[in-house]
């Protein structure tokens, strides 16, 4: 194998028990105070976390040392919290399907509200609030939704003005407001005068809740902070 074939190799995420392991120490490296390591644990760790060249026969068959063991043994919880972080992390990166968004879309036209319908990605679910100002609880729901965008980041969650979308005679006041969810170009749900299932206040929870008794919202998105994980055993 050529010497560029073998860089490439090692540049490449190692999978399998031994490529996790392999990760995890050299994840550990990276975490570790790297000026209070002494010289000699700091030298152990790195060529325990390097991979191995399928031509370096002196590695071949090698078995783990007693002092190597000591050392993993000496590993500590909060590092080892913070590698299943990043690991669960990337897993749900990689099952996650559609892009995400920011803030709530507004929509001026009837023409980009089709748009916003047809064209987005298959696995997006797409809640739109027919709106017009003035109308009780138009001014509330838009509020919810400001909130409920940071709580799903794959809901692509917009907004249209009733007269703005062409459709002014079909949105009276008093089907207003009106929430429709979409996926894949299919209408899900057609909330029209949708706090009417609301208490007279209510908040993004209670719109939150709405959605999910109909089951239009998916899972929420992993929380990033890290008092938010809970041990895994």
């Amino acid at each position: 194998m050529s010497d560029r074939a073998l860089e490439m190799e090692e540049s490449t995420t190692q999978t399998g028990p031994k490529g996790v392991i392999n990760d995890w120490r050299r994840f550990k490296l990276e975490s570790m105070d790297q000026e209070s390591m002494p010289p000699a644990k700091r030298e152990l760790l790195r060529q325990m976390s390097s991979p191995q060249k399928p031509n370096d026969r002196s590695s071949v068959n090698r078995k783990m040392s007693i002092q190597e063991y000591e050392l993993l043994k000496e590993e500590d919880e909060a590092c080892l919290k913070k590698y299943r972080k990043r690991c669960m992390q990337e897993m749900h990166e990689k099952l996650s399907f559609g892009p995400k968004f920011e803030g709530v879309h507004d929509l001026d036209s009837g023409e980009a509200f089709l748009e916003v319908i047809e064209k987005e990605h298959h696995a997006t679910v797409v809640v739109v609030h027919i709106y017009k100002a003035g109308v009780k609880g138009c001014e509330e729901l838009n509020g919810c939704l400001d909130c409920l965008v940071t709580e799903y980041p794959t809901v692509k969650f917009c907004r249209i003005d009733a007269v703005a979308s062409g459709a002014g005679e079909r949105f009276s006041d008093d089907v207003l407001p009106t929430l429709l969810v979409y996926k894949a170009g299919e209408l899900l749900g057609n909330f029209l005068a949708c706090t009417q299932h609301l208490n007279e206040e209510f908040f993004a929870t209670d719109v939150e809740a709405f959605l999910n008794g109909y089951g239009l919202l998916p899972e929420k998105e992993m929380p990033g902070t890290e008092g938010g994980e809970s041990d895994v055993e």
